[in-house]
């Protein structure tokens, strides 16, 4: 065959060195082009590093032993040759920042692997890159310098620790407008824009955390905190105030042990498999009195009424009244696969349990209103119980009970505990605005000095552990949102996306129109020319949508990423199964 020139950018040579150029054939194979281009360079190094990057086609030429003609490489392709693994910026959810280097080559899954092992975090899948928000900075602070932990030094196969360093950053996102700008896991940095020594932010993705084990997950652990941290902070998830001060009293806990403790975990009684200690009880929670109701409208209670239930294996039936609970029930409600929620104000002993009950054509929702802590307790524990398909005889009803009686225990407030006055407590890195803005700090010391009352025997361990429970048992909780237009629909809505579940929410009003559940989806499709997402649910159930706010790639890779997720179990040990993830999340795009 005829030979013919190739010129290639040798990046590590220099931005004023000329290319250099090679003699090559069509048959020439990628790795005699590297071969040639070495020799040529008369540079002696490590190249193992490097390949080439088709700059025109936003492609690497990883496999070296296709040839220049199978690539559809010609004269003018203008080759780059560089280094795979470059510095990069990461911004991790404490607000630390690494420069380390990561690979710019794989897929951003495959990169994500190689970060989180360095960094000693498992479970790397629940995490993923995105683009960070851009910061205004004040005037006064243009000749700052980042602070930077330099850890480009440390090859990518280590297993490093770091020191855990609180920070203090705030971001105001946009609740919808971040999960634009998530990063495509099946791409490479390089084909997604993103140069050397660019910023990142590295955080968890999806909301379902597997194997949790304080023993080994030492930075997953803090990591997780502090993202669940600023997200209180930051509002972008709902609490109540009572809420919110409890938070405020454990991360004044952490930071007062944090100072005082080595950063190390122990194992945790909370962690711990509870079953050999627990005995099978056989418990009735028939007759007791509740309030109900279907989809009341927000911010009233005018929808409750009384009604007399019984609680039965994995269902609740309820009746006018208890005289009548002899015969046939109104209506009998199974909780085989629901969503129990709670809805609790201690200081205003308001104890309601919200249902999502899975209904043909998505969930339906159900507000249960209890009388009492007591009553709350155990009827949460019979629901959780029974969307897991467990009667109210299983050995896990009474610890549950008590978990949940320990959870409203330190949302109690005594107002005859003492507490010094003349501590002094920063309340603006423990509450969010609101709350800093509708009360002084003199108000809100004494607050969460009572709420620090519940927690103060708690271990690091135990705190940071309780303090992820409590911002899991959030009723918004793990949901990301995009705004989507429906098919059919003339106006904006939000489409809510959970480790479980879709949730389709009105815009302008933020009430739940339809919920549909994963384990009822029967496929979905993304048609990639009009970018529309088209999905398929049990019972003839069809719905699609384009993104309004997002790329449809980002929706797919997250209902993809929590099918996934849900595939895992702990006999799976540390294997990942990155094929069936890329199957799942990837589309023809990525193929």
């Amino acid at each position: 065959m005829a030979a013919w020139d190739l010129s290639v950018t040798v990046e590590d040579l220099g931005a004023d060195a000329p290319p250099i150029t090679v003699s090559v054939t069509s048959d020439l194979h990628i790795g005699g082009v590297i071969l040639k281009l070495v020799e040529k360079s008369q540079v002696k190094r490590d190249w193992s590093d490097h390949a080439l990057w088709w700059e025109q086609k936003q492609q690497w030429l990883l496999r070296t032993a296709w040839t220049l003609e199978k690539c559809g490489i010609q004269a003018d392709a203008g080759l780059i040759f560089m280094a795979q693994h470059k510095s990069l910026r990461l911004g991790l959810p404490n607000g630390l920042t690494l420069r380390l280097r990561a690979c710019f080559s794989g897929p951003v899954f495959r990169t994500v692997l190689g970060i989180c092992k360095m960094l000693n975090i498992r479970r790397p899948e629940e995490l993923s890159l995105l683009r960070p928000v851009e910061e205004k900075k004040k005037k006064k602070d243009k000749d700052l310098s980042e602070e930077l932990y330099d850890l480009t030094e440390v090859p990518l196969t280590s297993g490093t620790h770091y020191d855990i360093i609180m920070l203090c950053l705030l971001y105001v996102v946009d609740k919808a407008h971040i999960h634009s700008r998530w990063l495509d896991s099946s791409r490479s940095l390089m084909q997604q824009g993103v140069q050397e020594n660019d910023r990142l932010w590295l955080r968890f993705k999806y909301y379902c955390f597997h194997d949790l084990e304080p023993k080994y997950d030492v930075v997953r652990l803090t990591q997780m905190y502090e993202q669940a941290r600023w997200a209180i902070l930051l509002e972008d998830i709902d609490c109540t105030e009572e809420e919110m001060l409890l938070f405020g009293a454990i991360q004044y806990h952490i930071n007062k042990l944090s100072l005082s403790e080595p950063q190390t975990m122990t194992s945790s009684p909370a962690m711990d498999d509870l079953d050999s200690a627990l005995q099978g009880l056989e418990v009735k929670l028939d007759g007791a009195d509740m309030y109900f109701c279907f989809r009341p409208k927000r911010l009233t209670l005018k929808g409750y009424k009384q009604y007399w239930f019984k609680f039965k294996d994995a269902s609740i039936s309820y009746y006018k009244s208890k005289e009548e609970s002899l015969g046939e029930p109104i209506q009998q409600i199974n909780l085989k696969g629901c969503e129990a929620a709670p809805d609790v104000n201690v200081a205003g002993q308001k104890f309601c349990i919200k249902l999502l009950i899975p209904a043909p054509e998505g969930m339906n929702e159900v507000y249960l209103r209890c009388e009492n802590e007591e009553q709350y307790s155990r009827w949460m524990a019979a629901c959780r119980l029974a969307s897991k398909e467990k009667s109210l005889a299983d050995r896990l009803f009474q610890s549950e009970v008590q978990s949940i009686r320990s959870f409203l225990a330190m949302q109690q407030t005594n107002p005859n505990t003492h507490t010094d006055d003349s501590m002094s407590i920063n309340t603006h890195s423990l509450v969010s605005p609101r709350y800093s803005k509708k009360y002084k700090v003199k108000q809100l010391t004494p607050r969460i000095l009572e709420a620090y009352q519940n927690v103060a025997q708690l271990s690091l361990t135990d705190a940071l552990l309780r303090f992820l429970q409590i911002w899991q048992a959030l009723p918004d909780f793990g949901i990301s949102f995009v705004v989507v237009r429906f098919k059919g629909s003339r106006k904006d809505e939000v489409l809510g996306i959970a480790p479980n579940r879709l949730i389709r929410i009105d815009l302008g009003v933020g009430d739940v129109v339809k919920t549909w559940r994963y384990n009822n989806m029967r496929q979905w499709n993304v048609n990639w020319d009009i970018r529309q997402v088209a999905i398929e649910f049990d019972g003839n159930v069809n719905m699609a949508f384009s993104c309004v706010t997002a790329d449809c790639k980002i929706v797919h890779e997250f209902i993809g990423g929590y099918i996934f997720m849900s595939t895992r179990s702990r006999e799976q040990s540390d294997t990942l199964n990155e094929e069936l993830f890329h199957k799942l999340t990837g589309g023809h795009e990525a193929l």
